[in-house]
């Protein structure tokens, strides 16, 4: 029996069980990888660049495209690299700092659409108090207890997950280090440590969706009070993204954690990961862009300003 000491690297789950089937995987990643990059990388100089678009809500998706980037960087590039050359090695610190660094922007992203709810629903449901409840001061402050309890997260998980005694090989069933795959590996019972952990989280992401879930009943119930047509046109075109966005990640992220162990494949694990892992964040800049015309305008001037340059 191997303990965790003892194992310098893990193995990741192959993309493909051919290099030539490989080889494609990785294009179709750096397709995905370089699309997130680009849009995500827009949407921030969009927002830091526009002094239109100085507002709560764009600040809060400046801070969700760096989240959105940070998730992309973190698992793709090693996928990416595995793939090219045919193996698939994660050494026992790189797959530590993946965790890591997963959690951190996971967590991150699940309290920002939290915050980008409550911005949506002070806005129609409380215009008058806007100002009061969302300003500068305060907004820094809700993104700081974003990322600070992200941190803080990902530190515990991360610090509970290593070191682990692993009696089961080193082989992960994940095309990147995920903290449920690398528990498989261990020979020892959940501790309490670790039940009350999990506990925590599922009581952190529960607490998060009932909020959502209570927001956006109360801000349907607003919008359709407005007696205009064009104003609760208006108001469900600034909510219809973000709760595209949460639908995207809170489906995709739940199905993936709470399918039964019946229908479990390697192959179904890697497109569920995939989906909810590498999926959002390339997307969620779309979403956003579409129906967002302030942010379309924003973009439209970056473009511009880069083709006027060259």
């Amino acid at each position: 029996m191997s303990n965790s000491s003892s194992i310098s690297h893990f193995l990741l789950l192959a993309l493909a069980d051919t290099w030539q089937l490989q080889l494609p995987h990785f294009c179709l990643f750096l397709g995905i990888s370089l699309a997130a990059l680009l849009a995500n990388s827009l949407i921030i100089s969009a927002v830091a660049c526009g002094h239109h678009l100085h507002t709560p809500m764009f600040f809060f998706l400046l801070n969700l495209a760096l989240t959105d980037l940070g998730c992309i960087c973190t698992t793709v590039p090693k996928a990416m690299h595995n793939s090219l050359w045919d193996t698939r090695n994660i050494s026992y610190a790189g797959c530590a700092a993946q965790v890591f660094l997963f959690m951190f922007f996971i967590s991150s992203e699940l309290s920002l659409l939290t915050i980008m709810c409550y911005d949506r629903y002070v806005s129609i449901c409380k215009p008058l108090h806007y100002g009061t409840l969302l300003g500068s001061r305060a907004c820094a402050h809700m993104a700081a207890a974003a990322w600070a309890s992200a941190f803080l997260n990902a530190l515990l998980h991360t610090a509970n997950t290593f070191p682990c005694p692993c009696a089961y090989g080193n082989a992960l069933g994940q095309f990147f280090c995920e903290i449920p795959h690398i528990l498989k590996l261990s020979c020892s019972n959940p501790t309490f440590r670790e039940l009350g952990l999990l506990a925590v989280s599922v009581s952190l992401v529960f607490g998060c969706f009932v909020f959502i879930v209570f927001s956006y009943v109360q801000i349907f119930r607003a919008v359709l009070r407005i007696p205009s047509e064009q104003g609760r046109h208006k108001a469900f075109s600034t909510c219809l993204p973000h709760l595209a966005v949460v639908s995207l990640f809170l489906s995709t992220g739940t199905f993936a954690h709470m399918k039964p162990p019946s229908i479990s494949s390697p192959s179904l694990d890697l497109s569920l990961s995939v989906l909810y892992s590498v999926v959002p964040p390339t997307l969620n800049p779309l979403i956003y862009s579409l129906r967002n015309q302030e942010l379309k305008d924003g973009l439209r001037k970056i473009i511009m300003n880069s083709s006027q340059k060259k």
